[in-house]
């Protein structure tokens, strides 16, 4: 039995190792890539920044002014807030932080009760019909941006082709806890990571939610928000639906910060279990593969049985290659790509969060019901949502 298990995690290391090597190589892809030109300074075509907004944030109001302090013509952006309730904590931030900013042009909306099963795009719904212009960029309330965020935003659109683009970003963890550092390293590495190497074998067929610009046309030629209602991820259905359109869809070099808001070990599992869920599917061929991706459980188990055979070299070698891949990705996606700055985190913490990431995508197999927003419900093929009896 040993012997059998051993065998297993080698091949579990074998393809992990090859999985990393592909890292390597989509990192240089997305280096020489050309759809990802650098920033055109001259090219500020008018856009309708979207952000829709569900309750207050600990770091909402700081996060939200960066959006304000773009080196953009004024006049030629506008920013939309929406919330389910006028009175939403967030839509008050909101408007605070925008009378600091009186020649920006800032509106805000609400739905009243959500009349799709994902609220966030029944918020997109109205903001879209809303807009003044036809390059919408739309934002999660918890992301922070530089200032040269809508000038990258808007570089693709120079070319009329692009229909949509996307950005990577690095995971941000203001509150320093230990579960909100390891969800930050799996957000700058793990997601970086497959994220470099889909657009390295098949291009970009999708965009991330944290910040998704598209043209209105593309959004009105798969009839509407409307179609997303009642789908968990609605920002790969959105990068999707522009691919099969025949469009191009780019991966910008521009990276932005994505704030952690789950502090708590509860909170920060149940978060990743869903995204887990979500992706199974979503996409459920490509979450089954991943499984061969994570190298540090087929070391552990290499080494457990390597030591149950008396082979302790073995053993140490084992877990020793399982930990080296993991630290080649955190440098190439965490460093090199994404640019965090904790470079400790990276190197300490992802052996960690690659151990906790198989977990994450064994328990998506578990069950098919996720809870959102205090609600229950039941995924269905393709990444439906309906409500659980």
């Amino acid at each position: 039995m040993a012997f059998v298990l051993l065998a297993l995690a080698a091949f579990g290391l074998l393809t992990s190792t090859v999985f990393a090597g592909m890292v390597l190589a989509g990192m240089r892809h997305y280096f020489r890539s050309q759809t990802a030109a650098p920033v055109q300074s001259t090219f500020t075509p008018k856009l309708s920044l979207l952000k829709p907004l569900h309750g207050s944030e600990p770091t909402l109001e700081t996060d939200l002014a960066t959006f304000f302090e773009q080196d953009y013509p004024a006049a030629s952006f506008e920013i939309l807030f929406c919330a389910a309730d006028l009175r939403d904590p967030g839509l008050e931030i909101a408007r605070r932080v925008a009378e600091r900013f009186p020649d920006i042009s800032a509106r805000f909306y609400s739905t009243g009760e959500p009349k799709y099963i994902n609220a966030k795009v029944h918020s997109l719904e109205l903001m879209t019909a809303s807009a003044n212009y036809d390059i919408l960029v739309i934002s999660d309330s918890d992301v922070r941006v530089t200032p040269e965020y809508l000038r990258a935003a808007a570089a693709p659109f120079a070319n009329p082709a692009v229909g949509a683009m996307t950005c990577l970003y690095r995971g941000v963890a203001d509150q320093g806890g230990l579960w909100a550092r390891l969800e930050a390293v799996g957000m700058s590495v793990e997601m970086t990571a497959g994220v470099l190497v889909a657009n390295m074998l098949e291009g970009m067929q999708f965009v991330l939610g944290p910040t998704m610009a598209v043209r209105r046309e593309c959004i009105q030629q798969m009839g509407g928000m409307r179609v997303l209602g009642d789908y968990c991820s609605d920002d790969y259905l959105i990068g999707n639906y522009v691919f099969q359109q025949g469009r191009t869809v780019v991966l910008s070099h521009h990276t932005i910060d994505h704030i952690i808001l789950n502090e708590s070990f509860a909170a920060s599992i149940k978060h990743q279990v869903r995204w887990m869920k979500s992706t199974r599917f979503s996409r459920p061929k490509g979450h089954f593969g991943t499984a061969l991706t994570f190298s540090m459980p087929f070391g552990i188990l290499g080494a457990m049985s390597a030591l149950s055979l008396n082979r302790p070299i073995l053993a140490g070698s084992l877990f020793a290659w399982s930990v080296i891949t993991r630290w080649a990705i955190a440098w190439a996606a965490g460093r090199e790509v994404v640019h965090d700055p904790n470079t400790l985190d990276l190197l300490v913490l992802y052996p960690i969060r690659d151990l906790m990431g198989f977990g994450f995508w064994a328990a998506s197999y578990f069950s098919s019901q996720i809870l959102w927003r205090g609600r229950l419900y039941n995924l269905l093929p393709g990444g439906k949502m309906e409500a659980a009896k």
